[in-house]
């Protein structure tokens, strides 16, 4: 964050709003003119603080009415059995984040599923087929309180 004013700081804060903003439209925000406001976007990007664009889609209009979180235990801790895992899930439509975590699991796995026999068929048919894996635990959410994509910034 050393690189980052305060300027910097707000284009990232509105740009996680709405990344459709226009230049013209981000530098009536920012208070700044759309030229210097286009340059320091572009500086953003090229330094990494901002990785990529995004569409956030709605899960359940496009029939994906269970999000799963799923507690991951490997047989074994090793490289290869890590690499093998990490490789395969990455793969996965239905995993859309996936965690290495301290504690009990090793990983945890966000996962959508259109219902309970679609996770069903997923957990024997997909997730089976590891041998890395040791064990599953399947936590169900029945509600999300809060989900954001944003990331905290301090001026």
């Amino acid at each position: 964050m050393e690189s980052l004013d305060r300027i910097d700081i707000l284009i990232l804060r509105e740009l996680q709003k709405d990344a459709k903003l226009t230049t013209k439209e981000l530098a009536a925000k920012v208070n700044l003119s759309p030229s210097p406001v286009f340059e320091r976007q572009k500086r953003l990007e090229r330094e990494g603080y901002i990785k990529k664009y995004v569409a956030v889609v709605d899960p359940i209009k496009t029939g994906n009415g269970i999000m799963v979180l799923c507690n991951v235990r490997l047989k074994h801790h090793s490289k290869e059995f890590s690499q093998r895992f990490t490789s395969v899930i990455s793969q996965i439509d239905e995993v859309v984040e996936c965690f290495n975590t301290s504690g009990d699991y090793d990983y945890q796995l966000k996962i959508y599923a259109r219902n309970m026999r679609d996770y069903q068929d997923f957990v024997l048919g997909t997730l089976g087929d590891l041998d890395c894996i040791g064990s599953l635990h399947s936590i169900f959410v029945i509600g999300e309180v809060k989900n954001t994509l944003s990331v905290p910034l301090k001026v």
